[in-house]
């Protein structure tokens, strides 16, 4: 087992979820483990799985300094992805019945 201040993390906003229209789970930043043992399939029951339990961590932090404070006090080296934010185009109902000008 490897020492804390070897392993990576990686430190991002998650995005919306493609099967709802809501984003209540985008607004946290989440502090996850890069891996550092492969995958393997089981020979016998064919699940997969590895040895490297912190793959299963996910922290949720406030806010982006929180989450690169906590990764800087246990000395965890961290790549940082910032989302791409949503563009929000001005809609009004009544565009819905004006008809296009013809030239």
């Amino acid at each position: 087992m490897s020492h804390p201040a070897t392993r990576k993390a990686r430190i991002y906003r998650p995005a919306k979820s493609v099967q709802q229209s809501g984003r209540r789970k985008t607004k946290e930043w989440i502090v996850e483990f890069e891996p550092e043992a492969r995958k393997e399939a089981d020979n016998l029951i064919g699940w997969v799985g590895s040895d490297d339990t912190q793959q299963q961590v996910k922290m949720r932090f406030g806010n982006k300094q929180a989450a690169i404070n906590y990764c800087e006090r246990y000395g965890l080296d961290y790549s940082i992805s910032l989302p791409r934010e949503r563009a929000v185009k001005p809609k009004a109902y009544a565009d819905n019945f004006t008809r296009p000008v013809l030239d």
